[in-house]
C-alpha cells in the first residue's frame, strides 16, 4: 500500500511540474509576444529597407490627378513621379480629406515607395476630375491604421521579388505567423 501511495505521490508531484512548465512556457510565449508587438513596426521599417531596390522596377506609377470624359474614361491623367506598391486598402476611408474638407475619399491605400518610405494615398472624385492626396505615414501608423495584413503584403512582395533570400523570407514567415495568431 506505501508502494502505491508513493507512485500517486510521484505521477502527483510530476504533473504538477508539468503544468508549472506549461504556464512557465505560455508566459515566456506571452512575453516573446509583447516584446515582438511592441518591434512591429521596427520589423515593418526594415522588411521595407530590403525591397526599396526591387520597387523601382516592379512598382507601379499612380494617378495623381485626371479628368474624366463623359464615359468615364480617364484622360488628360498626371502621375506621381515615384513608382510605389500598394501593401492595403482601408475598409472604411476617411470621410474627408485633410487637405480639403469639401473633397469625401472614395478609396485610401497604403503603399511603399521606392524611396523607403511609407504613404497614405486618399482618391476623390466628382463628375469631371480624379484626384489625389498623398502623405508619408510612419510604420506604427501603417500597422495602426491597416494592420498585420501591410506587413504581410510586403512580406509576400519580398517573396515573389527577392532572390536567394530564403533564410530571411523564413524567418520572416515564421514571425509574421506568431503575430498573426496573437
Amino acid at each position: 500500500m506505501t508502494c502505491m501511495v508513493q507512485m500517486e505521490e510521484i505521477i502527483e508531484l510530476g504533473f504538477n511540474r508539468l503544468v508549472e512548465v506549461i504556464n512557465l512556457h505560455d508566459k515566456s510565449v506571452d512575453a516573446y509576444s509583447e516584446e515582438i508587438k511592441n518591434l512591429d513596426a521596427e520589423l515593418l521599417c526594415k522588411m521595407a529597407a530590403q525591397v526599396t531596390g526591387v520597387i523601382s522596377k516592379t512598382g507601379i506609377e499612380l494617378l495623381e490627378k485626371g479628368k474624366k470624359d463623359n464615359q468615364g474614361e480617364i484622360y488628360d491623367p498626371r502621375h506621381y513621379p515615384t513608382k510605389m506598391i500598394i501593401l492595403g486598402k482601408s475598409a472604411e476611408p476617411m470621410p474627408y480629406r485633410p487637405d480639403n474638407m469639401s473633397k469625401g475619399v472614395q478609396d485610401q491605400f497604403c503603399l511603399l515607395g521606392e524611396d523607403g518610405k511609407f504613404y497614405e494615398i486618399m482618391y476623390s472624385a466628382d463628375e469631371l476630375v480624379i484626384d489625389s492626396y498623398l502623405a508619408e505615414i510612419t510604420p506604427r501608423q501603417v500597422i495602426d491604421l491597416y494592420g498585420y495584413e501591410a506587413m504581410f503584403m510586403l512580406y509576400k512582395a519580398m517573396q515573389q521579388y527577392m532572390q536567394n533570400q530564403e533564410e530571411l523570407l523564413f524567418a520572416l514567415e515564421k514571425t509574421l505567423d506568431f503575430i498573426r495568431s496573437s
